[in-house]
């Protein structure tokens, strides 16, 4: 939708700033009590949730105009969600996320780019990925494991690997992971291999609205082909995609699509997966953004006064997946599960998100390092996630900072307890 349509949403903000932090009655300490990256980073109010929403009724009305500053002012920001979370507690009229997407759409269709976000487009054109690495190569994390090519025969369940897990080899036995613990419980799995193609999620963060619809009727056909009943991926950014973008573009999908931990959860109640060794950790987790407040599915369109708007199609975040990865890490023997401040649908983000990573690293490394410092801060041993994004960025500031605490992924404590890998091997 064009900007225009969100003018009501602009002139409704009431510039309180409730967007810059977390909502007043969740807050633990002053420390960690701001949920915006952006703001938090730059500190002037043009960077928030809020500032942006007075730039585009500024350019919607013809007061300002667009222009590399203003540009770059979008886009460093992971569109989160955090801001239109918290937004919502007090003004549930107001879709801040949407505004935000809209901006960035304008940004496209005015010529304003980011270098680095055309050279990423221009990659995924290429190769069908986001990272550019060659497409004949996508399949090749999966090389060895008896899985079936749903490209030649069906297959009940189709593991969408996505584009971070097909390629960055730090990562490699995660999702190969992932997909043995589906076939360890005895699942029909089929993969696309090389010709799985990304998701189209992040291009349509990024404003390229076409190329996210291209990609997202090319998933549609091979879900289709595949005759699956079930669609499985360990890409949060996938799954959110998935769920939300895809049937608000009227490309539903025809099957049930599951995030890797909610299947995991599934297998561990009925037994099809047991956990037979311990963990014997302190752990924390993190909710990925696109999982847990971006995660919620499509509730519909309202086209009346969203003062009227039923409950039932307000997107405040609260729907996301926030349980499934909680009840594996309680069901791990011998370990803990201790929460940080900023949780479930006021998770601070892994920086990594929007097209951040791609543009302003430095930035992403800083959200991140921010994040690990409240993991630490609960006296965990252990980081986990249950997203090859927030895992990368994590890792890299970790890395950087000396931090003295593990990341993971679920599914790498999963293999340990499963007894497929030892903690020799992923620690």
């Amino acid at each position: 939708m064009p900007l225009s349509d969100y003018q009501a949403d602009m002139e409704g903000c009431s510039r309180c700033s409730s967007c810059k932090w977390v909502p007043y009655n969740q807050i633990k300490s002053w420390r960690f009590a701001k949920n915006c990256p952006s703001i938090c980073r730059y500190n002037i109010h043009a960077y928030s949730g809020s500032g942006k929403m007075i730039m585009g009724l500024s350019m919607l009305s013809g007061r300002s105009n667009l222009n590399d500053g203003i540009a770059e002012i979008i886009y460093r920001c992971q569109l989160c969600g955090a801001c239109d979370a918290a937004c919502k507690v007090y003004r549930d009229d107001i879709d801040l996320t949407e505004v935000l997407l809209e901006l960035r759409s304008h940004c496209v269709e005015q010529g304003f780019l980011i270098l680095e976000h055309m050279a990423t487009i221009d990659a995924l054109k290429k190769e069908d990925n986001m990272l550019g690495e060659p497409k004949d190569k996508r399949g090749e994390w999966a090389w060895g494991l008896p899985v079936k090519d749903i490209n030649k025969e069906s297959a009940e369940v189709l593991f969408h690997a996505g584009c971070r897990y097909s390629y960055d080899q730090d990562l490699r036995d995660t999702v190969r992971g992932a997909l043995m613990l589906l076939l360890e419980a005895g699942l029909d799995v089929g993969i696309a291999g090389a010709e799985e193609s990304c998701c189209g999620g992040r291009a349509y963060e990024l404003g390229y609205r076409g190329e996210a619809e291209n990609y997202a009727d090319d998933m549609l056909s091979r879900v289709k082909a595949s005759q699956a009943k079930m669609l499985v991926t360990p890409c949060a950014d996938g799954y959110a995609h998935f769920r939300y973008l895809y049937p608000r573009m009227g490309r539903e999908l025809p099957v049930e699509v599951l995030h890797i931990s909610q299947v995991i959860e599934r297998l561990i109640e009925s037994g099809n997966l047991k956990f037979r060794k311990s963990f014997p950790l302190l752990l924390t987790y993190h909710d990925p953004c696109h999982l847990g407040r971006m995660g919620e599915p499509y509730l519909g369109e309202w086209k009346e006064s969203k003062l009227d708007r039923p409950m039932s199609l307000k997107r405040s975040g609260r729907k996301g997946i926030y349980e499934s990865p909680r009840n594996v890490l309680r069901a791990i023997p011998g370990a803990k599960l201790v929460e940080m401040e900023r949780i479930r649908e006021y998770s601070w983000c892994c920086g990594a998100g929007g097209g951040v990573l791609e543009a302003y690293p430095d930035f992403a490394l800083w959200a991140a390092k921010e994040r690990i410092e409240e993991a630490q801060s609960t006296g965990a041993e252990a980081l986990i996630s249950a997203c090859p994004w927030c895992e990368r960025v994590f890792s890299d500031a970790a890395r950087e900072m000396n931090a003295r605490i593990e990341i993971l992924d679920i599914v790498d404590v999963a293999l340990i307890c499963v007894g497929v890998k030892e903690i020799a091997e992923i620690i």
